[in-house]
């Protein structure tokens, strides 16, 4: 087994890609190793000391270490806790656990506006900060404000706030009048 390596614009976090798929459908974020339980393979990565957030998305896994420690002790064991976790025939995630990677449902009488912000994050976003290591999901629209959660690489990302100010906010409020900011969430 081959695990190729990226950088990600966040330099605690490095997207790891080992050349098959980790989660059929979504993404499932773990920001801490007590959100573990429901992925074998989470909880496997959270025992390499540095790791404080695991993510994964659709062929690809994002981890994220403590200020600490150095990538030169981390990524060795995060190589071979990947390669060990698919070689065992594990899942990645347990039996009847759910991974998110939706947007939050919207009901009530902007819709419409949220069906558009939804179809923007999925078709222009999301792709986009996928080749990243990371993921934005739709929290909330509250008054022309639009509520986001920053996963994986996205989250604690130095650059996150120019990305959600610069390129998102601007391009929700090209294409929908309607929105007037956009804001991140801690969920």
């Amino acid at each position: 087994m081959f695990i190729q390596t990226e950088s990600t614009p966040n330099p605690a976090t490095l997207k790891f890609l080992p050349g098959q798929t980790v989660l059929e459908m979504g993404t499932a974020d773990f920001p801490s190793a007590d959100a573990a339980s429901a992925s074998p393979l989470a909880q496997r990565l959270f025992d390499v000391e540095g790791v404080t957030g695991v993510f994964f998305g659709n062929d690809f896994i994002t981890i994220t270490k403590g200020d600490a420690i150095d990538w030169d002790h981390v990524k060795p064991a995060v190589l071979g806790a990947i390669m060990e976790h698919f070689q065992s025939g594990q899942p990645v995630m347990a039996d009847g656990a759910t991974q998110a990677g939706g947007h939050a449902e919207h009901t009530g009488e902007d819709g419409e506006i949220v069906g558009q912000i939804k179809e923007l994050l999925d078709s222009r976003v999301r792709p986009a900060v996928a080749q990243d290591g990371g993921d934005i999901t739709f929290h909330g629209f509250d008054r022309g404000v639009v509520y986001l959660h920053m996963q994986g690489a996205c989250a604690g990302c130095p650059s996150s706030t120019l990305t959600l100010k610069m390129g998102i906010e601007n391009l929700l409020r090209h294409y929908i009048p309607e929105v007037t900011e956009v804001r991140p969430v801690a969920v």
